[in-house]
């Protein structure tokens, strides 16, 4: 009982620190207020039973949990999570391994949503070299750094109008749809691939029209080419920030005048044509399970044993 009421608790000891002691009231008892709840499977009665009955006994209106997300379990190499066994992670292990955005990526993508999951280098390794570095930061460095070294980092002339262009252009307008879809129902794992099929899209467009090779006749189709794969480049910036907003932040940044946080926009052929192309170094990485397991035991093995505890 105690720790379900401190959910209630925790929001009013904030806003007692905030010296506004009414605020927690806004999220709690608000007629509009939605609260959320994030829990795995194991939870799922003290969440959907528990703290509802323990609300409504109060006599007073409090905002039951309006969706409950619960995920399934995830092991750690085939074993479960130990703190005193030392059998996982910790996030600042983690941390020092590799950056933020390529755990963001591979525990969003990995996330159990439907079935229990195990965790291995392996995996970890796939998910990144193969999905985040392969696909999605190949097509953002290839997409980019064409169009700075032969159209003179200028956005080319491009037309929305061609027929031949139909099947791209409504896979991209039907993109930000299929994203918002899985957020609202809170699959994130299923509204991240949503973003990776989008790159994977914008992959096989320029394998198809393959610029690089037709510029050297006809510079005018290889820029309609590269013209709408901006455009695929400047959608997924926008519907990749919910995942990894550094991520989407440095391609966003690379194309003047994209608002990463102007969800109206995706879908849309928004970029103008002369739009300048910053420089970009290449997103990601390519990962080596037998590395970070080798680091990982460095880690451990340099820190004073109170420090592990």
């Amino acid at each position: 009982m105690e720790a379900v009421l401190g959910y209630v608790s925790a929001t009013k000891e904030w806003a007692e620190k905030r010296r506004r002691p009414n605020l927690w009231r806004k999220y709690w008892q608000q007629e509009t207020s939605k609260n959320v709840h994030f829990i795995g499977k194991d939870n799922i009665p003290f969440h959907t039973i528990i703290l509802p009955g323990l609300l409504e006994s109060t006599g007073d209106h409090y905002s039951l949990p309006w969706q409950v997300s619960s995920t399934e379990y995830i092991q750690f190499e085939g074993q479960k999570f130990s703190k005193s066994r030392r059998i996982g992670i910790y996030l600042d292990e983690a941390i020092e391994l590799e950056g933020a955005e390529y755990w963001r990526y591979a525990l969003i993508s990995l996330r159990p949503e439907a079935k229990d999951l195990n965790f291995t280098w392996e995996e970890f390794e796939r998910k990144i070299n193969t999905e985040l570095n392969d696909v999605l930061g190949n097509f953002a460095h290839r997409t980019l750094s064409f169009v700075r070294t032969h159209f003179k980092a200028r956005v080319p002339q491009y037309d929305t109008n061609r027929t031949s262009e139909d099947g791209v252009l409504a896979t991209l307008e039907r993109a930000p749809e299929s994203v918002e879809k899985r957020l609202e129902a809170f699959r994130l794992k299923e509204g991240l691939e949503q973003v990776l099929e989008l790159a994977r899209e914008g992959n096989r467009y320029l394998n198809q029209k393959e610029p690089w090779r037709v510029y050297k006749t006809d510079q005018r189709a290889a820029g309609q080419s590269l013209g709408i794969s901006i455009q695929i480049l400047a959608t997924i910036a926008i519907v990749l920030q919910p995942f990894l907003p550094a991520s989407a932040n440095k391609i966003s940044r690379s194309i003047s005048g994209v608002a990463p946080a102007v969800w109206a926009k995706a879908g849309r052929c928004f970029v103008r044509p002369g739009t300048r192309i910053g420089n970009i170094s290449p997103l990601f990485h390519k990962v080596s399970a037998k590395e970070l397991r080798t680091r990982i035991e460095e880690i451990r093995n340099n820190r004073p044993l109170e420090a592990q505890a």
